[in-house]
């Protein structure tokens, strides 16, 4: 049920609460994602590996802190689609994709576009060292030190939500993609307010 959860690197260690929430019990969420959600309906589709919803769906308030250690959440970004990246440094899937998602926000990331990579990791420096290591430059750390990851019904990592500029979920992946993929930046482009924007670096 957690299929992107493992491979913790050396020298790191996850915190106990954290992974066992993500790595098996999880159930509960599984439950309380399906009735917020309802990830399965029949009249979801798949679109670039997205599963996108019927409808827009209503989200829980969603607060973390930023790279200064300020606290911030979604509500910070309205007005601006963002895709939101549920992670940890010790998960081998979502370190393998962070590349990708460092490219789609230098394609699309702008006033109406934001790539939110919050890592559930017990600290901020893991995730700093981390993105230093790989070269990120376009994404900004955020950490989950409010643990409100459960209340998005995440089962497992990498959890990523499209949301759309109202902070309603447009839909979600469970696990791991390419996310700076043609399909991915066109379906991306399609919820964007306007013609997606490419910021300059």
């Amino acid at each position: 049920m957690s299929p992107a959860i493992n491979d913790q690197p050396p020298g790191e260690s996850a915190h106990p609460g954290r992974r066992a929430l993500l790595a098996g019990a999880g159930v509960a969420a599984l439950f309380a994602g399906t009735a917020l959600y309802r990830r399965c309906s029949a009249a979801d589709r798949l679109e670039a590996g997205i599963t996108l919803h019927a409808q827009p769906q209503a989200m829980p308030a969603l607060a973390f802190s930023d790279g200064q250690g300020r606290l911030t959440g979604l509500a910070d970004f309205s007005g601006r689609v963002v895709l939101l990246n549920i992670w940890a440094t010790w998960c081998a899937p979502c370190r393998e994709e962070m590349p990708t998602l460092d490219r789609l926000q230098a394609a699309l990331g702008g006033p109406g576009f934001e790539v939110v990579a919050l890592s559930i990791d017990s600290g901020l420096a893991v995730v700093q060292a981390f993105f230093k290591q790989i070269g990120v430059r376009h994404l900004r750390p955020y950490l989950d030190t409010q643990q409100h990851a459960m209340s998005l019904g995440a089962t497992g990592v990498p959890l990523t939500l499209l949301i759309d500029g109202q902070g309603r979920e447009l839909g979600r992946k469970l696990g791991p993609a390419k996310w700076d993929a043609p399909a991915v930046i066109e379906l991306i482009r399609g919820h964007l307010p306007g013609p997606g924007q490419r910021r300059s670096q």
